[in-house]
């Protein structure tokens, strides 16, 4: 047994509720947080072009979905506790790296939930012509709705999830036979597997990127039923239930999107929020009833999205915080439901800011600390299958452990290249991003002692740092990578980023900014790369500095006698 069991959350402790779920209930809890219907996808197409969209759709849940699918269920079946994935990279890592796993995720979640209510939002008021104020109303009133039911427990989250789930089912299903049924009726099919501007490997790059970043966080989510683990009595219905759920989502999003664009074409115009979509494929060949009814359940599937993500992203505060590593205050539960409702209304005022901006923006900040969440999670399921011994595993990924080392490094080449291709605006926003997992772990450490105040003998704090003894070494390993993916991109993006627009850098929102002219977009987009390369160089630089002064210092204040015990 690992030492960092000891640091495993007792849930009894706090007044956390266990609950009795089935695995089809867990099943659409699973997909509402990974999917809930093709919603987004629209962003890829008109980026990607039809043909590659539907190739990243294939390809993606076998380099990304499915293998981090079949790691959380290893891990979840083995360590099948409240926090998750923070907890197995704690395990296998230690605190330090624990901690960035989790925090990383945690505000990566927190993120995404507004991302669902911005697209709810914009599907009512691209639906109904919602003015501005009213589009807004509206999504405070799908905030204030599902906090609530988030505080009454995991089991109306379940419930929710179910009936929201079985409606967006039939919904897509619905546009998949629809659009089937009228292939090739489209005035502008276009479906071709190259865009018509891809003739060189750097335009190949853009229009992968312009899909890779979607189509991730459309795969993305299969950990995030592990945070409320510990309140279920059976755990081992969680990796079940994630088995099910992976080919499940794989049909949901290909089937429709290919009967969509096969049928409707208009690729370069679809679009989440005043666009073509998937409405309209029942629209043009059913009527406008069928419309109605599928931008309803476009609304009710956001809804279950953010329903299922308030319960996992405040689980993620609640157990850094049970472990003396954020603020003991979100641990805090209410006494007739055994919810952490401080995390849980912390989320919906994050997402009570976040709401008003544009989707593809909250996508952005999202995937990079998305991804380098996932990266540590697939490095721990390969650490840990050797450290555990194999009689606790209730399910383990066949093939061995050759295998299995397979199915994480190629997603991890995955999440390395996504950091790069997406531009140095991404980039600078994921390494702030990155770089907070660090100061804040420096802040609240030494503020709330971490998890020496569980057990001092097996987690010592060198009383000269007030971290772990080791820890210094390891931030300055975290600064030297995050140098490395500077120094690279100050190499490779230049190259990379020649022709880019005003309007290929954050989402377009400077498009409005430059003259209509492709003249002066291409002028505004090499203003702007100037500023943000710029900005890199500068944090490349800062990031270096950061890691010599760590690497000089942690020789003379490290505690090796007191490492040694660890």
């Amino acid at each position: 047994m690992s030492e960092y069991k000891s640091s495993f959350v007792d849930v009894e402790q706090h007044g956390l509720k266990k609950h009795d779920l089935k695995v089809s209930t867990v099943v659409f809890m699973i997909f509402c947080l990974v999917a809930a219907g093709c919603y987004g996808i629209e962003e890829m197409i008109p980026s990607a072009g039809p043909g590659l969209t539907i190739i990243l759709l294939l390809v993606l849940p076998f380099v990304w979905g499915l293998p981090f699918g079949l790691v959380a269920s290893e891990l979840g079946s083995v360590r099948p506790q409240e926090g998750g994935y923070y907890k197995w990279v704690q395990e296998a890592f230690g605190e330090f790296w624990g901690f960035q796993a989790g925090w990383w995720r945690t505000i990566s979640i927190y993120i995404d939930n507004a991302s669902y209510v911005i697209l709810a939002g914009g599907y009512a008021a691209t639906a109904w012509g919602l003015s501005r104020p009213v589009e807004f109303a509206l999504k405070v009133l799908m905030i204030l709705i599902f906090t609530y039911i988030n505080i009454r427990g995991i089991h109306d989250v379940g419930t929710v999830s179910t009936i929201l789930s079985i409606l967006v089912i039939v919904a897509f299903g619905m546009v998949a036979v629809c659009g089937f049924l009228n292939w090739g009726e489209g005035t502008d099919i276009s479906f071709r597997i190259t865009p018509e501007k891809a003739t060189g490997l750097s335009d190949w790059f853009f229009y992968i990127a312009g899909g890779l970043s979607v189509g991730m966080w459309m795969y993305s989510g299969y950990e995030s039923m592990s945070t409320i683990a510990g309140e279920i009595k059976n755990p081992q219905v969680i990796p079940k239930g994630t088995l099910i759920t992976i080919p499940l989502i794989m049909a949901v999003y290909v089937l429709p999107t290919v009967a969509g664009l096969g049928s409707l074409g208009q690729w370069t115009n679809w679009a989440s929020e005043g666009g073509v979509g998937y409405a309209n494929v029942v629209e043009t060949f059913w009527g406008q009833g069928f419309a109605v009814f599928f931008v309803v359940v476009a609304i009710l599937a956001q809804c279950s999205i953010y329903n299922t993500y308030i319960a996992s992203g405040s689980r993620g505060f609640f157990s850094l915080a049970d472990d003396y590593l954020a603020p003991k205050l979100l641990v805090k539960c209410d006494k007739k439901h055994g919810v952490p409702y401080i995390a849980v209304l912390s989320v919906g005022i994050a997402n009570l800011l976040m709401c008003m901006l544009p989707f593809g923006l909250v996508i952005i900040l999202d995937v990079f600390l998305l991804a380098a969440s996932y990266i540590l999670v697939f490095l721990s399921a390969m650490v840990l299958r050797r450290k555990i011994p194999d009689d606790e595993y209730q399910f383990k990924i066949p093939g061995g452990y050759g295998f299995l080392c397979v199915l994480c490094i190629v997603p991890i080449c995955v999440a390395v290249f996504s950091f790069f291709i997406n531009g140095s605006d991404y980039l600078i926003g994921g390494m702030v991003g990155i770089l907070t997992g660090p100061l804040l772990y420096f802040l609240w450490k030494r503020r709330y002692g971490g998890l020496k105040k569980k057990d001092a003998r097996r987690f010592p704090v060198n009383p000269k740092t007030g971290l772990a003894v080791g820890d210094l070494r390891r931030l300055s390993f975290l600064l030297l990578l995050l140098t490395a993916i500077g120094a690279a991109a100050m190499i490779f993006l230049p190259y990379y980023e020649v022709g880019w627009t005003a309007a290929d850098y954050y989402n377009g929102m400077f498009a409005n900014r430059f003259a209509a002219s492709d003249a002066a977009q291409l002028a505004g987009g090499q203003a702007i790369f100037h500023v943000t390369y710029s900005i890199l160089r500068i944090l490349t630089l800062v990031c270096g500095a950061l890691t010599a002064i760590c690497a000089f210092m942690a020789p003379r204040l490290e505690n090796r006698r007191t490492e040694r015990l660890l």
